[in-house]
């Protein structure tokens, strides 16, 4: 150790809760997947209302009615949760479903019979 009881600095970034701050097992994605009533032009109003939040929220398309965005972590995930909350229309269904890194990673994606390339992380890593 160093002097005065202090750990070196290579102790300190070894500890656990450096090592595990990018940990896939912390970072979370979070999907949001909804079925929304459009046959009256305000329900079709409120549905498209819903979309566009949850793309100034930072949640990407994956498919029609299916969106997805990056967290940094379980905390990060639960306040995007409770905006959307804010933002859901007063009918239809919305599922919200939090999922690690590492889950993530398992998800396998075709199109037909075809098998496409690995789902791959957004560019908000980079930042890191």
């Amino acid at each position: 150790m160093a002097s005065g009881g202090r750990r070196s600095r290579k102790a300190q970034l070894a500890t656990p809760e450096v090592a595990t701050a990018l940990s896939g097992y912390r970072i979370m994605w979070v999907i949001v997947l909804f079925d929304l009533p459009v046959t009256t032009k305000k329900e079709r109003k409120a549905a498209t209302k819903f979309r566009l939040a949850l793309l100034d929220l930072g949640f990407e398309m994956s498919q029609f009615s299916v969106y997805l965005k990056f967290c940094a972590g379980k905390e990060q995930a639960e306040s995007l949760e409770r905006r959307i909350e804010t933002e859901m229309p007063a009918a239809g269904k919305v599922h919200i479903v939090q999922i690690t890194d590492k889950q993530y990673e398992n998800i396998r994606t075709y199109r037909g019979r075809k098998r496409e390339p690995g789902l791959r992380n957004p560019n908000q890593l980079a930042l890191f």
